[in-house]
C-alpha cells in the first residue's frame, strides 16, 4: 500500500494538521481493525486516513486514531485529497463523492483549494447548569468567569464542545487536566473541547481556536475540520455568522503549527448546510509493507 504524509490546512510544510494518507490498491479491501489502528499508531499522526476507490469519483474513506476509529475527520479528508492530487488520481476543479461513517458528502477541488461537505449540522445539548460550567473551566485551567456564552454540543460528523473565553490571551492560558477531560469527555459522549476567541474587528478572522481530545489520545490538535464546522453553526446559531460568507479559523498556533480553515455556510428549504476547507503540502511518501 502507498502512502503520504500531508500537512493540511497549510501552503508550508510543518504547517497546519499532518495527516496519514494510505491509498489501497485496486480491488483490495480495507485491512482488519487492528491492522489500520497499529499502522495509524506506527504513523503517530492523531488521524490517517484509508482511502479505498469504488468508482471513477467515488472512494470509501475510515479514518483511524492511535486508539480508535472515528467517523469523519476534516484535516484527514483535506489530506486524503490532497494525496490523491499528487498520485494523479483525481484532478483539480473537480466535484467528488466521500463515503464515510458519517455518510455520504460532497468534496469540491478548485484551483488546489479543498472543500468538502460537513454532516448535517446537530446542536446536541446546552451546557448551562452553572456548576457544570464551573466544573468544565477547573479543568481546562480557566475561571467560570472566563466563559463566554453557554457552551454547547455540536457535531457536524464528531460531537465537541464548542468553549468560548474572553479573549485570545485566555485562550492561550488553556491548561487542560488531560486525564480528568477523558473524563468528562466520555461522559458527555465527545470527542473532546474545542475552545475559541472571537477575532478582533477588522482583522479578518472569525476565531482563534484550539482543540483537545485527550481521549482519543489527541491532547492538542493543530487543525480540525469537523470542529470548526460545528463552530461555524455554534457561531450561526448565536447570529454571529451569515449565511453565503466565508469564515477564517486560525488554530495551531499555540503548537506551532500555524492553520488556516475556511468554512462556508448555506441555507436550503430550512436546512443548514456547512463547507469546510482549506489548502495542503505534502511532506512525504513512501511504501507500507502488509
Amino acid at each position: 500500500m502507498k502512502f503520504q504524509i500531508i500537512d493540511a490546512f497549510s501552503d508550508e510544510v510543518f504547517g497546519g494538521n499532518p495527516a496519514g494518507v494510505v491509498l489501497l490498491e485496486d480491488g483490495q479491501g480495507f485491512p482488519s481493525d487492528e491492522v489500520m489502528l497499529k499502522t495509524a499508531a506506527e504513523l503517530r499522526y492523531s488521524e490517517t486516513a484509508f482511502i479505498k476507490k469504488i468508482g471513477d469519483k467515488t472512494f470509501h474513506i475510515r479514518y483511524f486514531t492511535p486508539a480508535a476509529e472515528v467517523d469523519l475527520c476534516g484535516h484527514a479528508t483535506i489530506g486524503a485529497f490532497g494525496a490523491m492530487l499528487e498520485w494523479g488520481i483525481i484532478e483539480d476543479n473537480q466535484n467528488y463523492t466521500l463515503e464515510t461513517l458519517a455518510g455520504s458528502l460532497n468534496v469540491q477541488i478548485n484551483d488546489g483549494f479543498i472543500f468538502m461537505d460537513m454532516s448535517e449540522p446537530i446542536r446536541i445539548a446546552t451546557i448551562e447548569n452553572e456548576q457544570k460550567k464551573a466544573e468544565l473551566a477547573v479543568i481546562m485551567g480557566l475561571k467560570p468567569e472566563d466563559i463566554l456564552m453557554n457552551p454547547d454540543i455540536v457535531s457536524t460528523g464528531l460531537p465537541d464542545i464548542m468553549m468560548g473565553v474572553r479573549s485570545k490571551k485566555l485562550l492561550n492560558a488553556i491548561n487542560p487536566d488531560f486525564e480528568a477531560l477523558s473524563k468528562l469527555s466520555e461522559a458527555y459522549e465527545v470527542t473532546g473541547v474545542h475552545a475559541f476567541s472571537l477575532g478582533e474587528d477588522g482583522s479578518g478572522i472569525t476565531a482563534d481556536c484550539r482543540n483537545f481530545a485527550p481521549l482519543y489520545d489527541i491532547d492538542e490538535e493543530a487543525a480540525t475540520g469537523t470542529s470548526n464546522g460545528a463552530l461555524t453553526y455554534y457561531l450561526f446559531e448565536k447570529g454571529m455568522i451569515k449565511p453565503e460568507e466565508r469564515n477564517l479559523f486560525i488554530q495551531g498556533e499555540a503548537m506551532n503549527r500555524p492553520s488556516k480553515v475556511m468554512s462556508k455556510l448555506s441555507v436550503a428549504d430550512g436546512k443548514p448546510k456547512i463547507q469546510v476547507g482549506g489548502v495542503y503540502k505534502k511532506l512525504a511518501e513512501g511504501e507500507i509493507y502488509i
